[in-house]
Parts: C-alpha cells; sequence; structure tokens
C-alpha cells in the first residue's frame, strides 16, 4: 500500500491557527462509516448521533509545558528542549536543537539556573537524548513557570490562554501534544450527554511528538510506528465490557483513546486493566476489536491518523468526506474542525 494513497491537497489558508471563542462551536462533518454519506453540523449536536446505552471514550491526558529554552553556561549558546518521556524521577527523553551542542556529559541551563540538565546519552535511531534533570523544590511547580506550551508545528501565532491546548477534563499530566479531539468538549455538552443515557470513560494515552512525524517511507508497511506510554483503569474496562454485552457502540474521541482501546482489548473486544507503552499501526486491512465509532479532528495528508480514520471508514469515504470539508472551508488540524465516523 503506497503512502502517496493518503494524500489530500490542504489549501493553506485551512489549517486553523487559533481556537474559536466556544468550543462546542466548532463544525462536525458526521460521515456513514460504510456508505460514506455526510451531513454537516455544529459540534454541541453530536448528541443527535449518539444513543442510550452507547459508551463514549476519552483521553485524559494533560500537556505539560515541555518546551524549555536555555543556555550552555560556560559558552552562552542557546538551547532547546522538548520534553517526550519521563524515564525516572530525574531522567527524562528529550528532542533538542541543535543537537550538536548536546553530547553526553554536556549541561545546561533553563530559567536562569532554576532548572539544570546533563546530557546523559544519546539515542542513535532518533537522535533524541536522556538528560538527568536537577533542580529545587517540585519538579512540576518549575515546570509550569519555565515551561512552554509546545504547538504543533503548523500553528504560527501565540497561543493566548493555554488552558485551550488542553481538554475540559485533561488530568493526568505527561502529554507533549493535546488529544485534540476532545478539544469540543465543554463540561455543560458532556453532562447533557451522560444525561442521555450515554457513558463516558476515561483512558490515559500520553501524546508524544511522533504523532507530528511524517511518514517517509515508501510504503504503509514500511513505516515504523512511534511508542506512547498508556494506561487503562478497571473501571473504564468494566464500562466498555459491560456496553458491548448489551449491544451498545464504543466510540472513541481521538485516535490516541481508538489506539489504547485496540491496545488493550483481546480478539474477542473483551477489555482488561493495563498499563504499558504501545506501538500499534492502525491503516487499511486492520480488524477492530472493539470500536465502533471515532471522533477526530481532520489530520495531515499522508499521516498515519489518516491511515487509522481509513482503517475505520474506507480510504476512499475519508479522503472523499475530506474534499467535502475543502469545499465547505471546514478549518483543518488541531484547533481545527472535527468529523466523526459512525
Amino acid at each position: 500500500m503506497e503512502v502517496s494513497d493518503f494524500y489530500y491537497d490542504l489549501p493553506e489558508e485551512l489549517i486553523a491557527q487559533t481556537p474559536i471563542e466556544n468550543r462546542s462551536e466548532s463544525r462536525l462533518l458526521v460521515v456513514d462509516k460504510i456508505t460514506g454519506e455526510t451531513k454537516h453540523e455544529v459540534f454541541k449536536n453530536i448528541k443527535e448521533y449518539l444513543k442510550p446505552g452507547d459508551c463514549l471514550v476519552l483521553n485524559d491526558t494533560r500537556v505539560i509545558p515541555a518546551r524549555l529554552y536555555g543556555v550552555r553556561p560556560d559558552t552562552g549558546s542557546p538551547m532547546e528542549f522538548v520534553l517526550l518521556k519521563r524515564h525516572t524521577d530525574t531522567d527524562w527523553e528529550v528532542l533538542v536543537r541543535p543537537g550538536k551542542r548536546a553530547k553526553p556529559g554536556s549541561k545546561f541551563d533553563f530559567g536562569e539556573g532554576a532548572l539544570q540538565a546533563e546530557v546523559i546519552s544519546v539515542n542513535e535511531e532518533d537522535g533524541n537524548r536522556i538528560v538527568r534533570f536537577s533542580w529545587e523544590g517540585i519538579f512540576e511547580e518549575v515546570l509550569d513557570r519555565i515551561g512552554i506550551m509546545p504547538l504543533p508545528p503548523y500553528i504560527k501565532e501565540k497561543l493566548e490562554d493555554p488552558e485551550r491546548y488542553q481538554t475540559v477534563y485533561a488530568r493526568e499530566r505527561g502529554s507533549a501534544a493535546a488529544p485534540t479531539a476532545g478539544l469540543h468538549f465543554t463540561q455543560e455538552l458532556l453532562q447533557e450527554i451522560r444525561d442521555m443515557g450515554v457513558d463516558t470513560a476515561f483512558v490515559t494515552l500520553h501524546v508524544g511528538l511522533g504523532t507530528f512525524r511524517p511518514v517517509k517511507s515508501k510504503t504503509v508497511e514500511d513505516h515504523l510506528m512511534h511508542e506512547e506510554v498508556y494506561s487503562i483503569n478497571e473501571e473504564t474496562c468494566k464500562i466498555i465490557n459491560d456496553t458491548k454485552a448489551r449491544g451498545g457502540r464504543v466510540i472513541a474521541v481521538g485516535t490516541t483513546s481508538c489506539r489504547v482501546l485496540e491496545s488493550v482489548a483481546d480478539e474477542n473486544g473483551k477489555m482488561s486493566p493495563k498499563s504499558g507503552s504501545t506501538k500499534i499501526f492502525i491503516y487499511p486491512g486492520y480488524k477492530f476489536k472493539v470500536l465502533d465509532g471515532l471522533v477526530t479532528n481532520f489530520h495531515l495528508p499522508e499521516s498515519t491518523l489518516v491511515m487509522l480514520v481509513s482503517a475505520l471508514a474506507g480510504r476512499e469515504n475519508v479522503l472523499a468526506a475530506y474534499e467535502e470539508a475543502i469545499k465547505e472551508k471546514y478549518r483543518f488540524f488541531s484547533f481545527g474542525d472535527a468529523s466523526m465516523f459512525i
């Protein structure tokens, strides 16, 4: 299967640079995953496409201010770190720029010395560094004070309110990027959905910057998927298992929630509590074990996320829906509008 099969031409002006004022007033393109038939909605009307007994699965990860700007104290040379994954209390895997200044043993200061780092090792596969931090006080408080929200590379404008790059239910710190499908929900809308008899269940998957990495292989099958850390508890597993047992639908909010569900479910679609990391790569031909529907934003051309959606609804249906969204001038990517495949 060619990566180019998942290309579409997106006008740059449709890439949303800022979130809209009211989260739930974004647009929603509803797509029948079997026929490809589409309907244009406002996101708050998602209730019309849910039924009592369904279950929405949401990712409760919280984005950390993972971008750090500092200097090498012996030379004054500037350095940028992006925190990717915590290994121990003090050790993190980080993306560094410029990498040539970050050899093992190199030391850096951030926030005028509030946070210090020493490079321990280099991952030869991707160039990421393992660094050891030292600080006084509580690490999270230091990070909140000196760190910056790591917005995706296609967003050029400054984010005035960092909370708009968090879902209203974000609680488990650890992501370098937001699970953006959830940005459209308000607490009021979620409560209205629950009042309808629809369950909500939470998983955690800490989104890595690998989600923005382009697929460099020519064929889909040759792509090496990035790894992300997840957890799912007993309560969520019970809600999902009960939903399936009574014939309800399990609808993932975001590709991240989908990745957790399909990583954990056994061949019969049964869920059990688990935590770990996943490299699951879902593309057409994949047989879903538990997922029935998906709420998601519009994704980059030739991305693994477009491939995941195509696995659920068919490549032709997905690309046709994207073309319609372009024609109707939907807003794309992280701060853009949403789609629902059901």
